[in-house]
């Protein structure tokens, strides 16, 4: 399993550090832009995973400004944001209505066996390649056993770099099942989105993990 691209120690805080700075600068674009997004196959692909009786106790990794964690609190569940662009946690906070904690995710301190689920929703793209097996095993080690990680990322041809002052990496299929089998987890489902259009239209790749 190659890293895509070696970054040092310098270059891997850089690729937080602006990222983070474009979603706080461009917060009420981003939400507005987003807000109406339907990312329902998304959510139901994952929840329909998770065993057990609801309601569950789900992490919504790289929350943003609270969509989805309104979403899945309306739904019942104990939902818990994450989320390293301080704008972005406040407007996670009083939209939602949810606890949110401010973390980079390169810097994670999470409880151990806490979560039924993990939500990663268009966030793990911005994991440079090298910091993604630590990252990928720390959301491992904060899921129950069994637990269930969902994610969508922008698909691509295993490159990786800036876009707009966004760090980004691109994986194919083949690519993100290694990093996630390494990291403890078995494939159960994945797609492509937007539902309903030839694979040539359809720039996500979405999958559900188990932990084992």
């Amino acid at each position: 399993m190659a890293v895509l691209k070696s970054l040092t120690a310098q270059a891997l805080a850089e690729s937080t550090r602006r990222t983070l700075a474009y979603y706080n600068q461009h917060a009420e674009d981003f939400f507005a832009g987003t807000q109406d997004h339907d990312v329902s196959q998304n959510m139901a692909a994952f929840l329909q995973f998770i065993e057990g009786a609801s309601p569950f106790t789900l992490l919504d990794f790289g929350c943003g400004p609270g969509r989805d964690l309104k979403a899945f609190r309306e739904q019942g569940h104990l939902a818990v944001g994450l989320e390293g662009a301080a704008r972005f946690v406040e407007m996670a906070r009083t939209y939602s209505g949810c606890e949110v904690w401010q973390q980079d995710f390169l810097a994670l301190d999470l409880p151990g066996s806490f979560f039924d689920g993990v939500f990663a929703n268009a966030s793990l793209f911005h994991v440079p390649s090298q910091a993604l097996p630590r990252v990928l095993a720390e959301l491992h080690a904060t899921l129950k056993p069994g637990g269930v990680l969902f994610s969508s990322n922008p698909r691509g041809n295993n490159d990786e770099g800036w876009n707009r002052e966004r760090y980004g990496a691109y994986h194919d299929l083949a690519s993100w099942r290694a990093y996630l089998t390494a990291a403890g987890f078995v494939e159960l489902t994945h797609f492509y989105r937007p539902p309903g259009l030839p694979i040539a239209q359809q720039p996500w790749l979405a999958s559900v993990w188990r932990k084992v």
